[in-house]
This record gives C-alpha cells, structure tokens and sequence, in this order.
C-alpha cells in the first residue's frame, strides 16, 4: 500500500509560489512498503543564479587556457626539436674539421654529442604537451631546489633581454 505525503521543508509551514515539485519514490523492501514522497524545492535565488554563471564561465575559461596552453607547449616542443635538430646538425658538420685540426678523438666527441642532440630532438618532438606538463611536475616534486634554481636563472635572463631590448629601444 502506497501513501502520499506533501513534506515541507523544515521552518515552513506553506507551499512558496513558484516552487517546483519533484517526487521522489523508494522502493519496497520485504519489510517495509514502497513510498512516495513530493519534496518541494525553491526557484534559486539572483545570488544562487550569479553564482551558478560565475562558476560555469570560470570552468569555461579554465578549459580553453588549458587547451591553449597545450597548444604553446606543443609548438614550444616542435621548435626546442627543430632547433636541437640544427645545433646537431652543425655540430655534426664541426667534426671532419676537429679531425683534421685537434685530432680523431676530438671529432669523435662531437659525432657523439651530434647523434646525443639529434636523439634528444626525436625524443622531444615524439612527446605529447601532457606527457611533457607531467614530466615537468615529477621533476619539481623530485628536485625543487633545481627547478626553482633553472627558474631563477630563466628569470634572470628574461630580464636582461627585456632590459637590453629597452636599452636598445631607447637609443634610437
């Protein structure tokens, strides 16, 4: 035997217009009967609505930062391969002139370092930009002394070409 019940909320003892009516029922379990309750819920508040748009545009505008920043560091990972693919390339091309100048054993350091570059660039331009994000994680969880140094000296050096770039523009 089912029984109906209107449940309102606790504080109230009237039915608020514009509420919604949402019925919920529970199922009947050998000792008790199946029952039907109606739960009366409010129409959310302006500050509820605001709210409720904050978060979903803040959730919007974290996804597509998230999406452009893959974007930059899968650029960033196909340019850093291009340019250790050249720096490879030229060291390779330096090694018949180390062996005719200091000597085979030099030119064989600098065939070494060269295919040591060019595996680097293949490995780099092989990567995915999350893999690359995770990797970088695991290595300041492992090292932060070393990442917050690598970030210091990054900085510093950002600085000074901002610096000698507005020294440049102010002498012209």
């Amino acid at each position: 035997m089912a029984t109906e019940t209107t449940k309102l909320p606790e504080g109230t003892d009237t039915i608020i217009a514009g509420a919604s009516k949402t019925t919920t029922t529970t199922t009947a379990t050998p000792y008790a009967e199946s029952t039907q309750v109606d739960v009366i819920q409010a129409e959310p508040t302006p500050k509820e609505k605001a709210v409720a748009k904050v978060k979903e545009g803040r959730d919007k505008i974290a996804t597509e930062a998230a999406g452009k920043a893959r974007g930059v560091v899968g650029d960033g990972l196909l340019k850093g391969s291009d340019a250790i693919g050249s720096v490879a390339k030229l060291v390779n091309d330096t090694a018949p002139g180390l062996d005719d100048n200091l000597g085979t054993e030099y030119g064989d350091y600098a065939r070494k370092a060269a295919t040591y570059l060019d595996d680097t660039a293949q490995k780099l331009a092989a990567k995915d930009p999350d893999e690359l994000i995770d990797d970088t994680r695991e290595f300041v969880r492992k090292s932060p002394g070393i990442a917050l140094a690598g970030a210091a000296i990054i900085g510093f050096a950002l600085a000074r070409l901002v610096s000698s770039g507005l020294d440049a523009e102010k002498n012209r």
